[in-house]
């Protein structure tokens, strides 16, 4: 059986041409047909920049997809029963069989605040564990933000896919430090063949986004999709996956 994977940083539905146009995220997931996507920077509730949607909610619904969404920021609302939230999402064709959103809490309050979303999905008879996450750009932050994710991921012995926005170039620390445990996608399939750019979309010069899994799955096919640079100011990874026998 495979599984198509897609991770992408949908800038709350902000296009490069400045535009808030959700419809145009929803067709470049709906045109991929991925089984199982992460987004990064997804709002609810959250403000007039994104006309205060739900965002995930609504990309959801067009997709008839099941989803969970991760708060990495949670900010009091005018109204007491709302709150302004913005995080990730993890959304599937599979069923959902648990959830459990982790903030980071290194430096609560003076830095913006990031989170690991954790989707345990059911696929056939196994149960997948998918992440997503999206990490700081500040160095002392990234390292130990990769670090619990790390040692969160492979402390489990089950099938497992994490992606994001890493904010790191391969060959760095960090990445050292992933792919020391799992796998990545793009280098499995590639090698140094290709560049694997996600930033920015108009002229992708930086590897900023990941699929990572464990010696459970095969790479079949990655890639960068294209189709529709404005969309946001990154673009989406997409990976097919294969388990192994």
């Amino acid at each position: 059986m495979e599984l198509k994977i897609m991770t992408f940083n949908i800038r709350h539905g902000k296009g490069t041409d400045k535009k808030l146009d959700l419809q145009r995220i929803i067709k470049v997931l709906m045109d991929s047909d991925a089984d199982i996507i992460g987004l990064n920077e997804v709002d609810k509730q959250f403000s007039k920049r994104s006309e205060f949607m739900d965002q995930s909610e609504t990309i959801a619904g067009a997709l008839e997809m099941e989803y969970v969404f991760g708060p990495a920021i949670t900010m009091k609302s005018e109204r007491e029963d709302k709150c302004r939230q913005y995080g990730s999402a993890i959304l599937t064709r599979f069923p959902i069989l648990k959830s459990t959103n982790h903030p980071f809490d290194f430096l609560p309050g003076i830095v913006e605040d990031r989170a690991l979303l954790e989707v345990l999905i059911e696929v056939g008879s196994k149960a997948v564990a998918v992440y997503t996450t999206h990490l700081s750009l500040a160095p002392f932050l990234h390292g130990r933000q990769t670090e619990f994710i790390v040692a969160h991921v492979t402390k489990k012995n089950r099938p497992a896919i994490l992606m994001g926005d890493w904010n790191m170039k391969p060959y760095s620390s960090s990445w050292r430090s992933v792919t020391e445990q799992l796998n990545d996608t793009w280098f499995e399939q590639h090698g140094d063949k290709k560049d694997g750019h996600t930033y920015p979309s108009k002229r992708p010069r930086m590897k900023l986004d990941y699929i990572f899994t464990n010696g459970f799955f095969e790479v079949i096919d990655a890639k960068v999709i294209k189709e529709n640079k404005k969309a946001s100011d990154h673009l989406p990874l997409f990976t097919t996956l294969k388990f192994n026998d």
